[in-house]
Formats: C-alpha cells, sequence, structure tokens
C-alpha cells in the first residue's frame, strides 16, 4: 500500500489545480444538491418488526386519525380563578376555534367534553388532532398553530401554552458555541505546528470535507429517512477526524522537511507512510460506524452510514487534496532554522537522553503503571452499572421552552402517564361487527383498568370500517419510568389469555410503547455490536502491526475507555452530579442509542491514536533501532505531539457540541469528549507504552505460519524505493543501518 500511496500523493502534488479544482465542483454539486432536496430531517424513531411499530403500521392505516400526532394546549387560569368560569370558558372556546382552523388539524378536543380539568379547577387541557405523525407534517405546521394560539390568546386572561408529541427537538442549530470549538482546534493546531499556514490548512481541509459530506446526506432527504442527530454525528466526526488526518500527515511533512527533504520528495513520503496509517485508521472508523447497521435499527443505520460518508471523504482529502496544497505552498511549509520543528528533529536522533519525558517514566515502571490505569478506569466505570436507558421526550427539552412547560403542567395537575398514553390495538379474527367489536375492547378495557399502574383508559373507539378498535390507556408512571416499562411488559404478558377470551387480536402500541422496544432491542444489541467492533479490531490490528499482542492491547484498552465513558455520563446525566457545570436541566435516563454509537465512535477514534502511535513505534523497530524499549521512546516522541493535538482537537469539537441544549446530543457529546480525553491521554499515551515496554520485543511476536498467511500492509513503508535507493531512511530519527539499506520490496530485517 505504501508504494500505490507514494504514487497517488506525487501524482496529486505535481497536478495542484486540477486537484483542488475537481474537490471545490464537488462542494458545489453538493451544495446544489441541498437546494434542490429541501434538507428536511426528521427524529421519528421507529423499529419495523417490533410489536408496537407493527400495531401502528396497522392502525395508520385503518384507523389515520388514531395514529397521528397531536398537540396539547394548557389553559391556567390566575391564582384565585378556575377556567369553568363562564369568562374562562368563552376565552378557551375562542381559542380551540382558531386552533380548529390551523394547517393539517383534523379536530380539535374540548378539556370540558374530555373532563380535562383538574381537580382545583384551575388547569384545563385540549388536544389537537392531526392525521399524520411528526416527521409527516409539513414544514411551519406547528408554528402556524403556535401563532393562530398566540394570537386568539392575546388580552385574555389565561395563561396557555402548547406542548404534545407533534412538538419536539428539532436537533442541533449550529451557532456560535460550536463555532468556538473549532477555534480552539484552530489555537491547538496553531500550537502543535508554529505555524498558521499549516494551522489553517488542516482546518479548512476539514471544513471542506464536512461540507461535500453533509450537503451530500442532506440531498438524500427525499428518498431517506435521516433523523437530525445523524447530520450532527456525521459533522461532530468528521470535523474531528477531518483534522486529525491532515494533522497527522502535514506533522511527518514538516518534520521531513526540516531533515532536509525536497517538498516532493516529502509529499510522497508522507502519504504513503502517514497516509497508510491514515487509511486504516479511516477504515476502522467507517466499519465502526456503518457497523451500526447491523443492529437491524433504519434510523441507526442512517446515522452510522451518514458518519462513515464523512469519514471517508476525510480520508480522500487527506490523500489528494492535501499532497495538492502542500504542493502548492512549497517551501513556505518548510520550518525556519532554529525553530521548534527543526529542534524536535534533532532530538529524535537521540530518543532516550535529554530532558526527562513521560514516556521515560511509564516505561520505567511499566507493571505498576498499567495497575494504576487499570484500576483508575474501573473506579470512573463504575456508576455505569447504573445506567438505564429510555428514549427522549419533552420532559427532556430545556426547561422554559413551550412543549417543557406544557409536559410539566400536564404531569403536575393529571398526572405524568398523560405525557405518554399507550394505545390498545383489538382486531377482529373473523368477520366484524360493531357490537362485537365494541364488545371486545370493552373487554380489554376492562382487563387494562384492573392493571396496578393504570391511571385511567378511554372508551373504545372503531374506526369507519369497524374493522378494528382502539383503547387509550393513561398510565401512573411517566413515559421513561420503570414502572411504565413493567405495565407494558404485564399488557403484553396479558394478551394471549385477552386473544382467547374475545376472539380477537390485542397488541400494545403507541408512541410510548415504541420508545420502550426501541430501547430494548438496542440495549440487547449493544454486547453484539461490541463484539463484532472488538473482533474487527483486532484483525485490523493482527494486519496493521503483524502482532498478538498489539491487537489484544488495544480491544481492552478501547473496551476501558468506553466503561469509563459511561461511567462518567451515569453520574452526570442520571446522578446528577456536576448537573450545573456541564448544563444539565433535567436527569433520568439517557437516549438509548448512546451506548452503542459511543462504541462505535470511540472504537474509530481509539484506533486512530493506536494506529497514529504505534505505526510509529512499529516503523522504528523494523527499520530503526530494532530494539524494543528504544522503539517505544523514538515511537512515541515522533508520535506523542500529533497525539496530544489530535485528541486535544477532537475533545474540542466534541466539547463544543456538549453545550447544547439537545437532550439527544447533548449527552453524546460529553460521552465522546470524556471518552477521548480517557483513551487517548490515559490509555494510548500511557498504558500502551506500558505494555510495549513491559513486554519487549514480545510484543511483536507473530507466529511463522500466521505471518505466512497475512497479507503484508508495509504500513512502515519498509518496500519504498526512489530510484535505485531507499526512502526509508531518509525521515528524522532513522538510524544509520537504516540509511544504508537497499530496498528489495521486503521488511528489513
Amino acid at each position: 500500500m505504501a508504494k500505490w500511496l507514494y504514487k497517488v500523493g506525487q501524482a496529486c502534488a505535481r497536478r495542484p489545480k486540477s486537484v483542488i479544482a475537481l474537490w471545490l465542483a464537488l462542494l458545489a454539486v453538493a451544495v446544489a444538491g441541498v437546494a434542490g432536496s429541501g434538507a428536511k430531517t426528521n427524529n421519528q424513531f421507529t423499529i419495523p418488526g417490533t410489536e408496537a411499530q407493527q400495531a401502528l403500521d396497522l392502525i395508520s392505516k385503518a384507523f389515520p386519525a388514531a395514529s397521528g400526532s397531536s398537540a396539547q394546549i394548557v389553559f391556567v387560569a390566575p391564582k384565585g380563578e378556575l377556567v369553568t368560569s363562564p369568562a374562562a370558558e368563552q376565552e378557551i372556546s375562542r381559542i380551540l376555534r382558531a386552533a380548529e382552523k390551523a394547517p393539517q388539524v383534523v379536530g380539535v378536543v374540548s378539556p370540558f367534553s374530555a373532563h380535562l380539568v383538574a381537580r382545583d379547577g384551575r388547569v384545563a387541557l385540549a388536544q389537537v388532532i392531526y392525521p399524520v405523525t411528526r416527521m409527516d407534517l409539513r414544514s411551519g405546521t406547528t408554528t402556524a398553530l403556535q401563532e393562530r394560539v398566540i394570537s386568539a390568546s392575546a388580552g385574555g386572561n389565561l395563561q396557555v401554552v402548547l406542548g404534545g408529541n407533534a412538538y419536539g427537538t428539532t436537533g442541533v442549530q449550529i451557532g456560535a458555541d460550536e463555532a468556538f470549538g473549532v477555534i480552539v482546534a484552530l489555537i491547538v493546531l496553531l500550537v502543535a505546528f508554529g505555524s498558521a499556514l499549516a494551522a489553517g490548512m488542516t482546518v479548512v481541509s476539514a471544513l471542506l470535507g464536512v461540507g461535500i459530506g453533509l450537503s451530500t446526506l442532506l440531498s438524500l432527504t427525499k428518498v431517506v429517512t435521516i433523523s437530525s442527530t445523524a447530520p450532527t454525528l456525521a459533522l461532530m466526526i468528521g470535523l474531528a477526524v477531518g483534522m486529525d488526518y491532515t494533522l497527522f500527515i502535514v506533522s511527518r511533512h514538516r518534520a521531513q522537511l526540516a531533515s532536509g527533504l525536497s517538498v516532493q520528495e516529502s509529499i510522497g513520503l508522507s502519504i504513503a507512510k502517514s497516509g497508510t496509517a491514515v487509511t486504516f485508521a479511516g477504515a476502522t472508523v467507517i466499519i465502526a460506524m456503518a457497523g451500526l447497521s447491523v443492529v437491524g435499527i433504519p434510523f441507526l443505520t442512517v446515522m452510522g452510514l451518514a458518519a462513515s460518508l464523512t469519514v471517508l471523504i476525510a480520508v480522500l482529502i487527506a490523500l489528494t487534496l492535501l499532497p495538492a496544497l502542500l504542493s502548492t505552498f512549497g517551501e513556505r511549509m518548510r520550518p525556519k532554522p532554529g525553530s521548534r520543528a527543526v529542534r524536535a528533529v534533532a532530538r529524535a536522533e537521540a530518543p532516550g537522553t535529554g530532558r526527562l519525558s513521560w514516556a521515560r517514566l511509564v516505561v520505567a515502571k511499566p507493571a505498576l503503571t498499567i495497575v494504576l490505569v487499570v484500576v483508575g478506569l474501573l473506579v470512573l466505570a463504575f456508576p455505569a452499572r447504573d445506567l438505564s436507558l429510555a428514549m427522549p421526550d419533552n420532559g427532556s427539552s430545556p426547561i422554559g421552552s413551550s412543549e417543557r412547560v406544557t409536559y410539566d403542567l400536564v404531569s403536575r395537575y393529571f398526572g405524568p402517564g398523560f405525557n405518554g398514553p399507550l394505545v390498545l390495538l383489538v382486531q377482529p379474527r373473523g368477520s366484524p361487527s360493531d357490537s362485537g367489536l365494541l364488545m371486545a375492547a370493552a373487554e380489554v378495557r376492562a382487563e387494562a383498568l384492573r392493571m396496578p399502574g393504570v391511571l385511567a383508559a378511554s372508551a373504545p373507539q372503531l374506526n369507519a370500517k369497524a374493522t378494528l378498535a382502539v383503547v387509550d390507556v393513561i398510565p401512573r408512571t411517566g413515559p421513561t419510568s420503570d414502572v411504565t416499562k413493567q405495565l407494558v411488559k404485564s399488557l403484553r404478558a396479558q394478551e394471549p389469555e385477552l386473544d382467547a377470551r374475545t376472539g380477537s387480536i390485542v397488541r400494545v402500541t403507541g408512541m410510548t410503547a415504541l420508545g420502550i422496544d426501541v430501547s430494548n432491542r438496542l440495549g440487547n444489541a449493544l454486547a453484539p455490536f461490541a463484539a463484532v467492533v472488538v473482533g474487527l479490531a483486532l484483525i485490523i490490528l493482527l494486519l496493521v502491526f503483524r502482532s498478538i499482542a498489539v491487537p489484544v492491547k488495544a480491544a481492552v484498552g478501547f473496551l476501558l475507555s468506553v466503561a469509563a465513558a459511561l461511567g462518567i455520563v451515569t453520574a452526570i446525566f442520571q446522578w446528577g452530579w456536576l448537573r450545573g457545570l456541564f448544563g444539565v436541566q433535567s436527569v433520568g435516563p439517557v437516549v438509548s442509542f448512546l451506548p452503542i454509537v459511543l462504541v462505535a465512535v470511540l472504537f474509530g477514534l481509539a484506533m486512530d491514536y493506536e494506529v497514529f502511535l504505534v505505526s510509529r513505534v512499529r516503523e522504528d523497530y523494523v527499520i530503526g533501532s530494532s530494539d524494543a524499549r528504544v522503539s517505544v521512546l523514538t515511537g512515541y516522541h515522533h508520535a506523542s505531539r500529533v497525539v496530544v493535538a489530535a485528541a486535544l482537537v477532537m475533545f474540542s469539537v466534541f466539547a463544543s457540541f456538549g453545550t447544547t441544549s439537545d437532550s439527544i446530543v447533548k449527552p453524546m457529546a460529553v460521552a465522546a469528549a470524556v471518552g477521548v480525553l480517557a483513551d487517548a491521554f490515559v490509555v494510548r499515551m500511557t498504558l500502551v507504552p506500558a505494555v510495549l515496554a513491559l513486554l519487549g520485543r514480545r510484543a511483536w511476536w507473530l507466529p511463522r505460519w500466521l505471518d505466512r498467511l497475512l497479507p503484508h500492509a508495509d504500513i512502515e513503508g519498509s518496500s519504498l524505493v526512489l530510484g535505485n535507493s531507499p526512502l526509508v531512511g531518509t525521515e528524522p530519527g532513522a538510524t544509520p543501518a537504516a540509511r544504508s539499506y537497499q530496498a528489495t520490496g521486503t521488511d528489513l530485517p
């Protein structure tokens, strides 16, 4: 691969204008696609094949009014007054008449006809019915309703707020906080490079890749259902890896220029060697994110593929656009004499000497380091044993938002179950009749009312053809409560008996039941998915590093990082520790797909750091010193600054998204930011050199039969030849033996 990438880098460097023009043209095409598609996302989380989803699909076809979304209008009278007073009733009627005229509204349920007036008489609850789910509401529908209600209530005596499942999170709006993350990343790059040109090139390349990836993704919204979380995840991952991959290659290029290489030779060698590491690192991220599709959940599949797309583009930009840019700026990228980059090259010649470094401390006491790291990460992971998962609802919306105020008022005055009703579907097996279906549905309702967790149940509603009936069941607890989950389980346990007694098919459904099914499916899929991801890590790293110990150590470190991140997320978002510092407005279960997405994200990023760091260690071991301990110090010296900068870049990007109030994105961003810090600084920069130092030459042991079977990835670039002279000995830190070696296309001894 190194030979092929060397040729790619050289070809792009010779035709920089054509390569740059091609990428700009791709961006223009992608942006044009967004303009033509409308770029409409939705947050309707569904899982085909589950009981709740199958029942909802049936209801949506035969009884659209019962399967659509609804908005809630809460009326609050001033203290000492009642909503049942004549003046208040007139005001409520006027507002409801205005709501009936709003777009797509098919009905309005008065609080007086539905008996939804609080016991103290101060609060009333009305419902606005839509014939379609929230994802199928036209753009501006809920805004139009809100405007009509506010206009009709102007000058009135009642407090009026709107919420319900027609409203909810619309995803992250990119603003100053997210832009601040990019600014912090730019500052990190300035410090790492000591060059504004190199730092700016890194950020611009990443932004271009993200622009193309996101525009391409949003162009597909007319043909693919894309949640608002998918572009956000793609943006976070794309920005982070885009900067990291460029950073890795540009750092090597500047170090080689500082050692005296020509611009063209350095570009080819940088793409060949660091580009090989970037290719494998990117492949691990792509595999991990695309691997979300094996879970069998459509919205999760789209999220994974969206992130994979931006990572793929980031890799392609690093391998093609970057050499074109490096060629364009030519000698301007060469560090000045006496600069920090030049001094770093000189220090690389003798990594075992000089000032005290973290690597030398770690290598001096490897066994103690390993014990301290493992114990420390397990302590951080301890809270994860209490991790609770649920799909987000309006109870996790920002405090003060209309939907959150409505949610809290409904919970307080009518009961939390009104925010998450269950729906019982009753479908006759034989020829339906109104009376027979009503009797069956009434029996199902009576059985539901006998359940201890049920607060109320509505009278059965039949569709126009009397082919099915629905009964709304109000739990005593909220949608994300464990008691509600147990109620759904108990109701489903009664289904066989009810089927036999009523001669009908009885199923539990509704958005609350669907959310519970989503959480259960995701929880059950986490362990198999993690096993697949870890298995892929072992295979990829076995191929890259030709070692048994390195892949095992990398996989164990990755699992420790994930556990620590989940533990900290549990402590913050569920236990409420430091909630004020992190801006957490309400504690409770975290979004159901956080663990599985975190596994995918951290796997990819952890393998990035693993490849960046260990590839330099192996490179020195193969073509440099051949001394395992010295190779650890040399490789650490070459890669540590890059890994630290890469980790800080990723942390700043993720942390900036952690400032959002979105209940889905915020915990994911915090988990990723914490996971990056733990994996980069604790696992890769501490645990990895300690393990490699403890194992010594055994770290690179591979059975001979397996060595013969595995294809050679040549991540260390030992097969590179320019003319009759090898390029393997031209980079900083290479030993005299490596400099004099004549490459034959095989590994160095």
